[in-house]
Order: structure tokens, then C-alpha cells, then sequence
């Protein structure tokens, strides 16, 4: 439950911080009139995300057992990926999303009335979508590894969550410390990239595409269980194994000291650039 919640949390803001920018800058410049257009944006990049989500898991479901492992090992993998490249992408780009969305907005209100409309749905959509999609691919990945009946609620808890996070920022309500919020979620979603590869590897070699490595490092499903109350939390946080192998444990253990060291660089040696932390600086309509 409560890693879909994290997920769900950390990208649901995200998501309501590009929105909350778009339409904090359309008020501010005179142009409010065009919010019907950004919630159209809005809605279709939430409906794509729906039907990619719901497409992949009733596609999965129709599958054979091997195949349904090579699926989960697929999106697994693919979580993996895009999970870490928009932790680092953040890092990277924040203190320029707002001017670059402000620039989006002014060109795409450039050209004839209808022109304009369909330019600005499109850049709403593109921009949500992203957020959306990734986090379809995050959730499908932790539910297929990690199947909880309270999995579906947690993501909704976290969505919830999100939206009223979200408000309160655009209304001046809420005034969060943003760097340190994406900072902190970032670092506990490469801890959960970690887990999820691993898992990805496992449905990998039952999908009999990965055969190597497979000797056993240790066998606590007695004194701890991953099924277990305790260890689900730490399957869940962790991407505890209670009897790894040499693959699994090795791929969790090589991602985590990479990304690791790469997020805890210096940014100046790194070349990134951390969410500014002022916290009136940080308001999507300041």
C-alpha cells in the first residue's frame, strides 16, 4: 500500500506542479479564458494514461505463465529505466521547467484563435502525459511484484493526496519545501528502482530468457518470509528476496551503488541543479 501511495504522491505534485504553473502564468498575464483548453489537455492525458494502464494488465492477464513473467520482467525493466532517468532529468532541469513551460504557453498562443487552442491542448497533454505514463509503468510494475488487495488503495490515498497538495500550493495554502520534497521522495524511489529490477531479473529467468547466476546466496523464508507481515514491507521498500540469487541480489546491490553515487555527487560535478528552496520562489503562480 504504501509504496503505490509514494509513487502516486511524489508524481501526482509533479503533475499538479506543471499544471498549477501553466495556470498560474495564464492568470497572471491576462488569459485565464484559456483554462477550459488546459483542462482538455488535462483530461486526455489522464484517459491515455487509463488506457495504457488498463490495456498492459487485461493484455498481461490473457497471457501463459511464461509469458506473463516476460511481461512483468518487460515493465519491470522499463519502470527501472524511466523511473531513473526522470530522477536525474529533475535533478537536471528544475530550476528552468517554469520558464520553459511559460515558453511552451507564449508559442503556442502565437498563432490563429483555433490554432491556439489545439496548440496549447497539445503542450497540456504532452506535459501530463509524461507524468502519467511513467507512473503507469511505475504502479503496474510494484502491483505485479507486490500484489496487495490495499495496493489500489494506496495509489488512490496518494492521488487524493496529490491533488490537495497541488491546490493548496497554486492557492498560496501550502507552502512546501519542494527540493527538499523531491530530494527525499527521489532517493526512495532509486531504493524502490532497486527492488523493482531485481524482481524484473527473477520474472526474467522464470521467463526462461536468464539462466545464469542462479545459485542461492542465503534462505531466510523461515525465520523471514517475504510474504510475511514483516517482510512485504521490506519487499515492498527494499526489493527483499528471502532466498536471492546471485543474479538477483547482484543486480539490486550494482543499481543501488551507481545511482547512489551518482545522486549523492556534488552538483557542480554532476552538472545538475536542485529545485529552488525557497519556498515563496517555488509557488506555481508567483
Amino acid at each position: 500500500m504504501w509504496i503505490p501511495l509514494l509513487i502516486m504522491l511524489r508524481e501526482g505534485i509533479e503533475a499538479a506542479l506543471v499544471v498549477g504553473i501553466i495556470a498560474g502564468y495564464l492568470r497572471r498575464t491576462g488569459r485565464s479564458a484559456w483554462m477550459g483548453a488546459v483542462w482538455v489537455g488535462v483530461m486526455l492525458a489522464a484517459a491515455l494514461s487509463l488506457f495504457v494502464g488498463a490495456a498492459l494488465q487485461f493484455a498481461g492477464a490473457e497471457f501463459p505463465q511464461r509469458q506473463q513473467e516476460l511481461l512483468e520482467g518487460v515493465i519491470g525493466l522499463l519502470a527501472v529505466g524511466i523511473l531513473t532517468s526522470m530522477v536525474f532529468w529533475m535533478r537536471r532541469v528544475a530550476r528552468s521547467v517554469k520558464q520553459e513551460l511559460h515558453a511552451s504557453i507564449d508559442a503556442a498562443l502565437s498563432g490563429t484563435h483555433k490554432n491556439q487552442a489545439y496548440a496549447l491542448i497539445g503542450m497540456v497533454f504532452l506535459a501530463v502525459a509524461r507524468e502519467g505514463l511513467e507512473t503507469v509503468f511505475f504502479l503496474l510494475a510494484v502491483f505485479q511484484q507486490s500484489p496487495s488487495p490495499l495496493a489500489p488503495l494506496g495509489a488512490l490515498i496518494g492521488l487524493i493526496m496529490a491533488i490537495a497538495v497541488g491546490w493548496g500550493i497554486y492557492a498560496g495554502s501550502i507552502r512546501l519545501n519542494l527540493g527538499r520534497f523531491f530530494s527525499i521522495t527521489s532517493l526512495l524511489l532509486l531504493v524502490i528502482a532497486a527492488g523493482i529490477l531485481a524482481g524484473a531479473v527473477r520474472s526474467l529467468h522464470e521467463a526462461g530468457l536468464w539462466n545464469g547466476l542462479q545459485a542461492v546466496v542465503f534462505d531466510w523464508s523461515e525465520r523471514l518470509p517475504d510474504d510475511g507481515p514483516v517482510g512485504s514491507v521490506l519487499a515492498g521498500f527494499f526489493g527483499y528476496q528471502d532466498t536471492p540469487t546471485i543474479s538477483t541480489l547482484g543486480a539490486w546491490a550494482l543499481y543501488l551503488v551507481v545511482a547512489l553515487t551518482l545522486f549523492f555527487r556534488p552538483p557542480g560535478k554532476l552538472a545538475t541543479a536542485s529545485l529552488n528552496h525557497d519556498p515563496a520562489k517555488a509557488q506555481p503562480n508567483a
